[in-house]
């Protein structure tokens, strides 16, 4: 006789995460399902946006959280032709359709993750820095400003006088 076996569901594994615990060797096995397809994916909106776009254009890549399942995290990848106003858990680059380039533009992680980086600034490892660097210039309007660069908008300072 055949058992069926019988897949978890989204909920359920989230549930039995949750109640077990943090677990630093889940976490790093979370990091690692996370990134898995992460380039299959780019190149895939990438190949999204050639159907869609005759120009160069963006390919950004949102990290969210489930709103039920906290634990429960996805990318989201997707195209646009204008430069995105930066945020909290996003990646961005920019496709160059004439030279069939990728160029990589920012990393912002979580909100808790750039506090965390900006309370300990002095203490942050070498291999973390260029992260602190992103961090710093998105807290100090500076990847607005490159945002606005790059879509052809007039840079409005942050801090006006009056």
């Amino acid at each position: 006789m055949i058992e069926e076996v019988k897949k978890k569901t989204v909920g359920q594994e989230a549930y039995e995460r949750l109640k077990a615990g943090p677990n630093t060797a889940d976490a790093i096995e979370l990091e690692r399902e996370m990134h898995k397809d992460y380039e299959k994916n780019i190149f895939e909106c990438i190949e999204r946006g050639r159907k869609f776009y005759s120009q160069p254009f963006y390919v950004c890549v949102d990290t969210k959280k489930e709103k039920v399942a906290e634990n429960i995290v996805r990318n989201l990848f997707y195209h646009r032709l204008s430069c995105p106003t930066p945020t909290y858990d996003q990646t961005v680059y920019f496709f160059d359709r004439d030279k069939d380039t990728l160029e990589f533009i920012w990393v912002i992680p979580s909100k808790d993750t750039c506090l965390m980086f900006i309370q300990n600034w002095n203490n942050i490892v070498e291999s973390e820095r260029d992260l602190l660097t992103y961090i710093l210039q998105f807290a100090s309007g500076k990847l607005d400003e490159i945002a606005q660069f790059r879509n052809g908008e007039l840079i409005q300072p942050l801090i006006t006088t009056a």
